[in-house]
């Protein structure tokens, strides 16, 4: 399995940012796909996930960034859609996957997750 994130960057305070995270050799029956991030010096947080329980699958997000960020599913990628960014989200963000579904409780569990990216960088400034 092979993890690839894209998309980072700088940006305005406000503005948008979408990352991709480039997925291979990753076709499980069940899946649970997710974001984290994290700042130097500080645990990796838990963003969102999404995930294909009972077919239709389910997300969760942190309360920190519901309803401005949205984590979505490709054949071949997963997206993390970043709107009305702020400077707190500024951190190295990284794509991780589990050959099982999530719930909620698996944001603060990064070790559910046993595949995970290199991270991309997203720096908001004020």
């Amino acid at each position: 399995v092979q993890l690839v994130e894209s998309g980072g960057g700088s940006v305005q305070a406000g503005g948008s940012l979408r990352l991709s995270c480039r997925i291979s050799e990753f076709s499980p029956s069940k899946w649970c796909l997710a974001w984290f991030r994290q700042v130097p010096g500080k645990k990796r947080e838990g963003v969102g996930f999404v995930d294909n329980f009972r077919g239709t699958g389910t997300s969760a997000y942190a309360d920190s960034v519901r309803g401005r960020f949205t984590v979505s599913r490709g054949e071949n990628n997963c997206w993390l859609q970043m709107n009305r960014l702020k400077p707190e989200d500024t951190a190295m963000y990284y794509c991780a996957a589990a050959n099982e579904v999530c719930t909620s409780y698996y944001l603060r569990r990064e070790d559910y997750f046993p595949y995970w990216g290199q991270g991309t960088q997203v720096t908001v400034f004020p």
